[in-house]
């Protein structure tokens, strides 16, 4: 049997939580254990991201989190970080949610819509906090 993109992501997200923007936008405002992970390309990230959001682009996400992997990326490699996870639209960051979970990630909620439905709810996205 042969899978479409759309199909793919329909499998993942009937395996992950998502959030809306309203429920993503109350919940990063009460808490600040929750990790933003932004799974854009570098382009896309650059144009504006959710408050201190981590890229880590969906193409090299699975390496970024190994830690036998050189340049893993520090902040994800706790597997009991609460992770919010979003893209462009939500595709993305369903596959990416997906995948963490599969990693041995207990608590990652993808943003349903992406940072596009984030916008659209009125919520705002910044250009990246350079360190």
């Amino acid at each position: 049997m042969n899978f479409t993109t759309q199909d793919l992501i329909a499998h993942a997200k009937s395996h992950i939580v998502e959030w809306n923007a309203t429920t993503a936008a109350r919940e990063l405002a009460a808490r600040r254990d929750i990790v933003l992970l932004d799974v854009r390309e570098p382009a896309e990230f650059s144009e504006g991201c959710i408050g201190n959001a981590c890229n880590v682009p969906r193409g090299v996400l699975e390496f970024k989190v190994d830690p036998s992997y050189p340049a893993c990326e520090k902040a994800l490699l706790d597997r009991n970080l609460e992770i919010l996870v979003y893209c462009k639209t939500g595709g993305r960051s369903a596959l990416a949610a997906h995948t963490l979970k599969q990693l041995g990630y207990g608590k990652v909620i993808s943003l349903a819509g992406g940072i596009e439905s984030w916008k659209e709810s009125g919520f705002s996205a910044a250009a990246p906090q350079i360190s």
